[in-house]
This record gives structure tokens, sequence and C-alpha cells, in this order.
């Protein structure tokens, strides 16, 4: 059973719904002291986010939710899967992959996590909806059925593979809004130091995953660029998926729902 002791951060998932087709454009500082060959560090080890794909170069993602402690979240995604036109059909939508503002290409959506407490107990990720994805505004407030899913999920650090925390390599479909799911987890002696759990990969993560991202087109062949990153190009990616159930009424506008991410000692 977990420690109660958990660090519990929330972040939003968006999708719009379109009644047609319309144009888009879219640290902390340690301190140390030497003296006769001896040093000394005092403050908490740097925060920072780096590359999922090669964690040996720092990154800007832009904003995010984080946490304080030994252990700790240092970023977890905002989930946007896009602009959608309504339909009577079932159908799958992709998430927009991670971009950055440093120039750094598009990689999978993924959760930077960090545990240097003295004796790594071991943790545990899990994740949970809070609500079916809603807009109260409108006369159809709620996708039914709808169901939020992650694929692909590998890990990367700059410490060594062997110290690798387990992750599930089955798809995790969220069926059951409220109920917690594990997405990854450290046994004692592992998953210490800084830790990107990713949820997909670029055609260039250099350790043979799956390319899963492919860029957004306009019907001109154009691609759809994102102004709140420079311009750049936005991409899907097809690890990060959600279901909509052709028969569910939907509404043009925004829907939103609320993804708790949870980090938990071991006992």
């Amino acid at each position: 059973m977990l420690k109660t002791n958990s660090v519990i951060l929330q972040a939003t998932v968006t999708i719009m719904i379109l009644s047609f087709i319309q144009p888009i454009s879219v640290n902390a500082e340690s301190l140390s002291h030497s003296d006769s060959g001896k040093v000394k560090f005092s403050g908490e080890y740097p925060k920072g986010i780096v590359d999922p794909e090669h964690p040996n170069k720092g990154v800007d993602p832009g904003p995010s939710p984080s946490t304080d402690g030994a252990l700790r979240f240092d970023f977890v995604p905002q989930l946007n899967f896009w602009n959608n036109v309504i339909s009577e059909k079932d159908q799958v939508y992709h998430a927009n992959a991670q971009l950055f503002l440093d120039g750094t290409g598009a990689r999978g959506n993924f959760v930077q996590l960090s545990d240097y407490r003295e004796k790594g107990s071991g943790w545990s990720l899990q994740v949970r909806q809070e609500t079916q994805l809603i807009n109260a505004s409108t006369k159809n407030k709620e996708l039914k059925g709808s169901v939020i899913s992650f694929d692909q999920s590998w890990t990367n650090s700059i410490n060594s593979p062997s110290y690798a925390p387990n992750v599930s390599k089955e798809v995790i479909h969220i069926n059951n809004i409220g109920e917690t799911y594990d997405l990854a987890q450290a046994k004692p002696g592992t998953g210490e130091g800084t830790w990107s759990i990713i949820f997909g990969a670029s055609i260039d993560n250099g350790q043979g995953k799956k390319d899963t991202l492919s860029p957004r087109i306009d019907q001109s062949g154009q691609p759809f660029l994102d102004s709140d990153f420079n311009n750049q190009p936005i991409y899907q990616n097809s690890a990060v998926s959600l279901f909509i159930p052709g028969k569910t009424k939907k509404d043009p506008v925004h829907y939103q729902t609320m993804l708790t991410w949870i980090l938990s000692e071991l006992p």
C-alpha cells in the first residue's frame, strides 16, 4: 500500500468542437563553499526542464505546474486535442505534441519528475481524470463516453538505464472517471535523480523509439503554426489520444477536463 505522502498536480485537457471547417493560426541556485579540499553544498537541487529525448540539454516548454521538495514534479503536460469538426461517427483525436520556446523540435507529451531524497525508497506515478470533458455553459454539457488514452510509454534520464523506473507496456485507457491509473513505478534503489516519463517520440529520439509525431496541415497542405511558440509548426502525437463516440451529442464549443497527476512514496 502507498503512503499518504503524495505530491499532487492538476493540469487541463481541452478540445474544441467546430460546426464547420475554418482556418486556424494558431532557476533555483545551489550554494557552495570550499576549504582545505572540502566542499559543502546547501540549498535544493536546481530545478529545470530537460529535453525528454536528449536529457543532457535544458529546454523551455513554457509555463507548467510544478512542485517543490526532494520528491517533486518538475513538469506535467497540458493536453490539447485540437479543433475538430462535429462528427456523427466514432472518432479518435490526437493530442498536440509538446513544443518549446527555445527552438527544440516537437516531442512526445511527457512528465518530468525528480527524486533527490537521501535514501531513494521508490515512488509511483499515477493519473486520474476528475470529470468527463465538459462545458457547463452549453446545451450538451458533457462528451459522454469519451476516453483519454496514453500509449508508447518510455523513460529517459542522464542516469543509467539500469536505474530506470518501470512503465506500463499496455495502453492506459482512462475508462472510469475518478479512478486512479498506474503509469510508472520506481522500485527502491531506482528512479533517483531526474526522469522523464514520455508518451510517444519524435523521429530524432535516438533511442529507436517509434516516431508518433506528424504535422498538422491545412487543406492546402500548409502547416498550422502556433503563435504561442514563436510560430512553430504544430504536430499531433498519436501516442496520446481521445476517443469520442459518434452518438455523443456535441456543440461547437470548448470542452475541458482536469487530470490529476499523483507522485507517491513507496513504503
